[in-house]
C-alpha cells in the first residue's frame, strides 16, 4: 500500500468528462468484460447497476438508489436503468462518509440485498465501474509495472479483487482496500480509474451476492522523480522505484522490499452505515418528525417542523380528530436539515385545528 500520511492519500475517482471502464491486468481489450458475469459470477450485481450523472449508482430499495456523494448531481435529474429513466426527487447524505442515497418517484422492478457482516477482509469481490481504458504500459528496466489511465470509449465494465485491508480515514470513514496484484489467480484482477466513482462493490454471502462497498478512490498520482514534473495516474503492480504523492511532496517507494509493492483503489465500506442506511430507506423517524411551534399570524398560522436534509415531508390539518379526517396542508416539502415554517393560510380564525407531520415515501 502506499501509505503517505495518518490520514489516506488517494485521488477521488472523478472526470471532466464521463470516462469509463475498469482496468484489468490480464488484458487492454476494451470489449473485455462489458457484458453481465456469467458461470460463478451469475448475479453479481451487473443488474442492479445503473447510469447517474455521468457515473453509476446501486439500488437498494424500491424508490432508492446508492452513490458516491462526491459525484454530485441534483434533484429532477434522471437515472437510467435498463433504457428507463427515474426521476430524482430528494436525497440524504451519510454525515460521515461519501455515501449518498437518491429517492425517485419511480419503483424499481428490482434491488440489491446488503452486505451486514463485519468479515469482509479476505473475501473476493466483483466491482463495477465506468473508468478509463488501459492506457500504455509503465516500464521500468525492461518489465511492465503497470498501465496509465486511457481513453474513455462509454462503456461499463467489471473487474474482479480480494479486499486486502479495512482502512480508516477522517474524512471519509471505513474504507476498503484492494490491491493490484501481478501474482492474483483471477485472471479479471482490476483496478480503478477516473470515472469509476460510485460503481459499486459486491461480495458473495452463501449463495447471494451482496453491495459491500461504493468506489471512492485509489493512490496516485505517481512520478519517476522527485519534482513530480510528469506526474502520472496509473494502476500500478509495482510501484517500487517511483514516487507517490504525499500533497505537495513526493516519496520514493523503496527498492529494497522483497516484494512487490502494488497500488490500490479505496471503496466506502457500506456494513459501517447500515443504521444510517436503513433509517432512510425505511422512513425511521428520527428527531426531525416533530412540530415545534404554532404560531397566530393574523387570520392565519404558521406551523414549525423539524426536518432533516432533503426528507420529504407532509403536513395535515384536521378539524374532528374522532372523524379521522385529514386535509394536506402541503406535500412533498423538502427538508433542509433546520426548522421551517408552513402558512396555513385562514386557519387562524378560532376554530378547532389539530395538526400532524409525516415522511413521504
Amino acid at each position: 500500500m502506499v501509505q503517505k500520511t495518518a490520514a489516506i492519500i488517494f485521488s477521488l475517482l472523478l472526470a471532466a468528462a464521463p470516462a469509463r471502464a475498469i482496468i484489468l491486468a490480464s488484458t487492454g481489450d476494451p470489449a473485455c468484460n462489458t457484458t453481465a458475469p456469467a458461470g460463478t459470477l451469475t448475479n453479481s450485481g451487473w443488474q442492479y447497476e445503473g447510469r447517474w450523472n455521468g457515473f453509476l449508482g446501486t439500488l437498494i430499495a424500491p424508490t432508492f438508489f446508492l452513490a458516491a456523494r462526491h459525484v454530485g448531481g441534483s434533484t429532477g435529474q434522471v437515472f437510467v436503468l435498463n433504457g428507463f429513466n427515474y426521476h430524482t426527487v430528494a436525497y440524504a447524505d451519510s454525515p460521515d462518509s461519501d455515501l449518498r442515497v437518491w429517492q425517485v418517484a419511480e419503483t424499481f422492478p428490482v434491488y440489491t440485498p446488503l452486505f451486514t457482516g463485519t468479515n469482509e477482509v479476505g473475501q473476493h469481490c466483483v466491482v463495477f465501474g465506468r473508468g478509463t481504458q488501459r492506457g500504455e504500459p509503465v516500464v521500468i528496466n525492461g518489465q511492465t509495472n503497470g498501465w496509465k489511465w486511457g481513453a474513455s470509449d462509454g462503456v461499463q465494465r467489471w473487474g474482479e479483487n480480494d479486499i486486502a485491508s479495512i482502512e480508516n480515514d477522517p474524512t471519509y470513514g471505513g474504507l476498503f482496500r484492494c490491491t493490484f496484484d501481478r501474482s492474483a489467480p483471477t485472471t479479471n484482477e482490476c483496478h480503478l480509474s477516473s470515472g469509476d466513482s460510485s460503481g459499486a462493490m459486491f461480495i458473495q454471502d452463501g449463495a447471494t451476492w451482496k453491495l459491500a462497498g461504493i468506489n471512492l478512490g485509489v493512490d496516485g498520482p505517481f512520478s519517476a522523480d522527485s519534482s513530480g514534473s510528469n506526474a502520472f495516474q496509473a494502476a500500478m503492480l509495482d510501484l517500487r522505484g517511483f514516487y507517490a504523492s504525499d500533497g505537495t511532496n513526493w516519496i520514493l517507494i523503496p527498492t529494497n522490499s522483497p516484494t512487490e509493492e502494488p497500488s490500490s483503489f479505496y471503496c466506502t465500506r457500506v456494513s459501517t452505515q447500515l443504521g444510517w442506511l436503513n433509517s432512510v430507506i425505511h422512513f425511521q423517524p428520527g428527531p426531525d418528525l416533530r412540530i415545534t411551534a404554532i404560531v397566530r399570524a393574523g387570520d392565519d398560522l404558521q406551523v414549525s417542523l423539524a426536518t432533516a436534509t432533503n426528507r420529504l415531508y407532509r403536513l395535515d390539518r384536521s378539524s374532528d380528530l374522532a372523524s379521522g379526517a385529514w386535509t394536506s396542508v402541503t406535500n412533498n416539502l423538502v427538508g433542509d436539515g433546520g426548522v421551517m415554517t408552513v402558512t396555513d393560510t385562514g386557519a387562524g380564525d378560532g376554530s378547532p385545528r389539530f395538526y400532524r407531520v409525516r415522511l413521504n415515501p
